[in-house]
């Protein structure tokens, strides 16, 4: 009898283990960034993660034309517009995070390592840092019903 009861405690106690494990794919839709000027759609490419903006709250400039990434480091890609630029590479899912990635801020023209990690299912937190993962911040993103 005290085995039955062990063996049903047991299998509860694994089978909510698996209702808060999170699956490498959870983070793959759209999520709107701390500030909320933007909608970073995240994807995956063969066994990698991928994210581009797919929504800007300004996507024009004061003449009305799409706004151009003007400050990136590369002059050839200045003439590319923000909207549609993937800005979240090559991201590798390990242990409930998704790490050894790389963020790329078109306001700065900066490219930044990063790792992401979920907290629950409607917030991802996005960690961008040059060197160390100590030396960066963090970013609370919200995910987009």
């Amino acid at each position: 009898m005290m085995f039955k009861k062990l063996a049903v405690l047991f299998l509860l106690f694994v089978s909510t283990l698996s209702v808060f494990a999170q699956n490498k794919d959870d983070i793959l839709g759209k999520w709107l960034n701390s500030s909320g000027e933007g909608q970073i759609e995240i994807f995956k490419r063969g066994d990698k993660y991928f994210g581009k903006l797919v929504w800007i709250k300004d996507p024009n400039d004061e003449k009305g034309k799409p706004k151009l990434d003007v400050k990136n480091p590369n002059t050839n890609l200045r003439t590319k517009a923000i909207l549609g630029l993937e800005i979240v590479k090559d991201f590798v899912y390990e242990d409930g995070e998704w790490t050894d990635g790389k963020v790329y801020d078109p306001k700065t023209g900066k490219s930044y390592s990063g790792n992401m990690s979920l907290e629950g299912s409607s917030k991802l937190k996005m960690r961008g840092y040059i060197g160390i993962s100590l030396i960066g911040r963090t970013e609370v993103w919200k995910k987009i019903k």
